[in-house]
């Protein structure tokens, strides 16, 4: 009989570690995000709005509030990586999207480079996304 309630004791405590350990929060790696461009075409011009969106790539659902420390925009993939605009952060349309004003000054290739921070998350998300500047 000894034996059995030991085996039922057994049973339970692993039951109830199961259960504990399936109600804690998933952890992400920073890994897990990405920006993604909301258009990568855009037109040649002053005063263009750049919009990206931060996916967390395990459930595709939109992040907001990251916090953005560093960008740039280049015309690296054209060989013209000092060619470079200013990027002004504009108000979000919506959560887990990021906006910019920048000066898109020649059509071609165009190199959108940020860091960011991502709330609760350990390590910094770095991103280089290419968008095209047509006439």
């Amino acid at each position: 009989m000894s034996i059995m309630v030991s085996v039922k004791t057994l049973r339970a405590l692993v039951a109830a570690f199961l259960l504990a350990i399936s109600t804690l929060p998933a952890f992400a790696d920073i890994k897990d995000y990405e920006f993604q461009l909301t258009q990568k075409e855009l037109k040649q011009g002053d005063g263009v709005i750049v919009t990206v969106r931060l996916i967390d790539r395990r459930s595709g659902k939109a992040v907001p509030d990251a916090v953005i420390f560093a960008s740039r925009i280049d015309m690296e993939p054209d060989g013209m990586a000092t060619m470079a605009s200013k990027l002004e952060p504009m108000p979000a349309l919506e959560p887990g999207s990021y906006s910019f004003r920048t000066n898109l000054t020649m059509e071609g290739g165009w190199r959108m480079s940020l860091a960011a921070k991502v709330q609760g998350e350990d390590g910094t998300l770095e991103s280089r996304l290419i968008l095209k500047a047509t006439p």
